[in-house]
């Protein structure tokens, strides 16, 4: 071998007996971080987020981190766009646009979006409505049904104000959905006191928060699992919204903080217990949920 990389023997035995470099032991104390960051997210962080989780004794620059990453094929999961769901509304009424993609806001409850998805399983579908707080990037609504009526986004929307407490000159966005223009809706809207906004015919990107947000929810979770029940779904659809999205997974937007930490969303024990019971989920992940934020998804 010595001969085929033309090197003499006591060069090579030099070479492999050498101490290892402070860099090079750096790098790879850092690499086991990365790894251990990126296989807690679910394979989902990308060197931004895994750079800002880094713990205070190993902080690195960003460039640091993706080139140990790339240079060991460590990749997050791409994010699919997925289509829209509802049915626009031909003859109900139509709210204007006010949101008009203007997606900041200076406080919580200033503007919410909201949206319905569909998630496959063995008995059929199950929809999932929900609520996006855009102050944080918080879900702080949601509701699931084996059918796709306004009673679901009703359903979603007043568990978003019995969380957060919202009050009237909120405003709520969503495409024209014949739920979301229905009368039920609409009532429950006036009831509060909130603003009613809907996107323009067709135009996902005026919705695209809430569309992101079912792209990561598809991407980073349920396309993992398939369901041969509701009950399985939900129970994966749970853990992602209130284990690990909300309270755990770092946000762009949040300067890569957890909607967790932004803002104020009354999440007590006995409200959550109440909604797991509700929606039937198994009594070990009360014991999670109550557990602090820092909780760690299985993998």
């Amino acid at each position: 071998m010595c001969q085929a990389l033309r090197v003499s023997r006591s060069g090579y035995y030099a070479h492999i007996k050498r101490p290892e470099s402070k860099r090079s032991k750096a790098n790879r104390e850092l690499l086991d971080t990365i790894k251990d960051i990126h296989i807690n997210s679910r394979r989902i962080y990308g060197s931004p987020q895994i750079t800002k989780n880094l713990p205070p004794e190993k902080k690195a620059s960003r460039g640091r981190v993706a080139r140990l990453m790339r240079a060991n094929g460590i990749r997050s999961k791409v994010v699919k766009k997925y289509k829209a769901t509802t049915n626009s509304s031909r003859n109900l009424p139509v709210a204007d646009n006010i949101v008009n993609q203007n997606f900041t806001t200076s406080k919580p409850n200033e503007k919410w979006l909201s949206d319905i998805t569909y998630i496959a399983t063995g008995e059929g579908w199950l929809y999932l409505a929900g609520v996006l707080d855009l102050h944080g990037r918080r879900l702080v609504g949601w509701a699931m049904d084996s059918r796709m009526k306004t009673e679901l986004v009703c359903a979603a929307l007043k568990q978003a104000i019995g969380r957060t407490g919202a009050s009237k000159g909120l405003i709520v966005h969503s495409d024209r959905g014949v739920q979301y223009a229905s009368k039920g809706y609409q009532k429950l809207l006036k009831k509060h006191e909130f603003i009613c906004s809907m996107s323009r015919k067709g135009n996902c990107y005026d919705n695209s928060p809430m569309e992101s947000f079912w792209g990561k929810l598809k991407m980073e979770w349920l396309n993992d699992y398939t369901f041969k029940t509701r009950a399985e779904a939900k129970k994966a659809v749970f853990e992602y919204i209130e284990l690990f999205y909300n309270r755990r997974r770092t946000h762009s937007s949040n300067d890569y903080v957890p909607p967790f930490l932004v803002g104020d969303v009354k999440n007590t024990p006995e409200a959550m217990r109440k909604l797991m019971k509700k929606i039937e989920i198994p009594e070990q992940l009360h014991v999670c949920y109550e557990a602090a934020p820092t909780y760690k998804v299985s993998v």
